[in-house]
């Protein structure tokens, strides 16, 4: 794709944003798309909004099970930006009507101390550079009428990133084997899903460490004070106007997100 045809395609997810209409998927408009131009794409995105104040805090890894990667037909995982305006508190109401079609996964959330920056992370670099985890929940989205999504279309989406809400209790990561963290959902009192983290690459600490190690070669660090998503320790699950999400999480806690009652208008 070239400059003119990757900038018509940013465009038209903006408006998606903007106008809560969502587009038909990319792959049928472009079907020569690459995974390079789907990457090209959503860093036009993240430079509109940072243009406009809404700056990077972080990153997120999706596709992180193999169940997903065979469901796209690939065979890693991809990722996302995490900005600003993506963060809500928990227990407070959050606006539904932000959203287009949101789905909720339970994460283990981790808030990096120091800098990371690859080609040639290893797994005790990334376990040296976290400070803390947290439970999250993150809202995933997609601007691709009725997810009918392809790889392409997710990358270029942000990888369908949504909002993020993140628990209040840090664990260091040094007690846990995040491997062996259940999980539990829990949607308006009933469960919805039950998953761990090694559900997520093996072990959540693998999608950090292939983030640090894609992105750098592309000149982007993780920084110290960045949250990562690593990915969902289950099945995302739909959520409707009113709905109250909880994930419980072993040794870490829980961490509750609130939707407001009022759709977009």
């Amino acid at each position: 794709m070239d400059a003119s045809t990757l900038q018509e395609a940013a465009a038209a997810l903006l408006s998606a944003y903007e106008t809560g209409k969502p587009i038909a998927p990319l792959i049928e408009t472009y079907p020569a798309a690459t995974l390079e131009d789907a990457y090209r794409i959503q860093q036009r995105l993240v430079r509109h909004w940072a243009e406009r104040g809404d700056g990077v805090r972080g990153h997120k890894v999706g596709l992180a099970s193999a169940a997903m990667q065979r469901q796209m037909g690939v065979d890693q995982p991809d990722y996302g930006h995490l900005t600003a305006s993506m963060f809500h508190l928990e227990h407070q109401p959050i606006p539904i009507g932000d959203f287009l079609q949101p789905k909720i996964e339970p994460e283990i959330g981790f808030v990096l101390g120091s800098r990371l920056r690859g080609p040639g992370v290893t797994v005790a670099d990334a376990l040296r550079a976290v400070d803390f985890v947290v439970p999250a929940l993150e809202i995933v989205d997609s601007r691709i009428q009725d997810w009918k999504i392809s790889i392409v279309d997710t990358i270029a989406d942000n990888a369908s990133s949504g909002g993020v809400v993140l628990g209040s209790r840090p664990t260091a990561i040094g007690d846990l084997d995040l491997r062996l963290v259940g999980c539990v959902l829990h949607q308006n009192g009933e469960i919805a899903a039950t998953g761990a983290g090694g559900a997520v690459l093996g072990s959540p600490v693998n999608a950090l460490v292939w983030l640090a190690n894609t992105v750098g070669p592309l000149g982007v660090a993780l920084e110290p004070g960045h949250v990562v998503l690593p990915g969902s320790m289950t099945r995302a699950i739909p959520v409707s106007p009113g709905d109250t999400v909880v994930a419980t999480m072993a040794r870490l806690g829980s961490v509750t997100a609130k939707f407001s009652g009022e759709e977009r208008p």
